[in-house]
């Protein structure tokens, strides 16, 4: 499963980068390969992507999400992948996000990509285009402060 991992330093608050970062169905304006979110619930969304011309569905779950530090999500069905957010505080002004994103390549072309670190490359473009969205605005879109404790899966883990 390859792993992803980049950051970029924002010219904002925490509160306010974490609070756009909580409005997940307005990734498509910096995510590329994103179609739409849905947000189902606090801790479910269902997610449209689509990776060289193919289009997917998949549900993902928030796994662990604590204000202005870090949310943490997995797919429960379609796709396998999985992913944590953190905030870091800087000063009053400054904001380092660090993204990881763990994900299963299907097919020959995604195989490619991640040898290559097509995704990595990707990735570091979304963040800057969340960076020049939250700096452009000045503001947060939305909000949502609540906290989702660590799951723990079958075992109790």
């Amino acid at each position: 499963m390859p792993t992803t991992t980049s950051d970029i330093q924002i010219s904002a608050p925490i509160s306010s980068v974490y609070n756009q970062w909580t409005q997940f169905e307005d990734f498509p304006a910096f995510m590329s390969g994103v179609e739409s979110i849905t947000q189902i619930d606090d801790t479910t969304t269902h997610w449209t992507v689509k990776i060289a011309g193919i289009e997917r569905e998949f549900d993902a779950v928030i796994t662990e999400q604590n204000p202005d530090e870090r949310i943490a999500w997995k797919s429960t069905e379609g796709e396998d992948h999985a992913g944590v957010v953190t905030f870091h505080r800087i000063d009053d002004a400054t904001t380092l996000v660090r993204l990881q994103l763990d994900w299963t390549p299907r097919g020959a072309i995604e195989h490619i990509g991640a040898l290559l670190q097509v995704d990595d490359i990707e990735i570091g473009r979304d963040l800057k285009k969340f960076k020049e969205l939250i700096e452009s605005n000045g503001f947060e879109t939305g909000a949502w402060r609540g906290s989702v404790d660590r799951a723990t899966d079958e075992t109790g883990r």
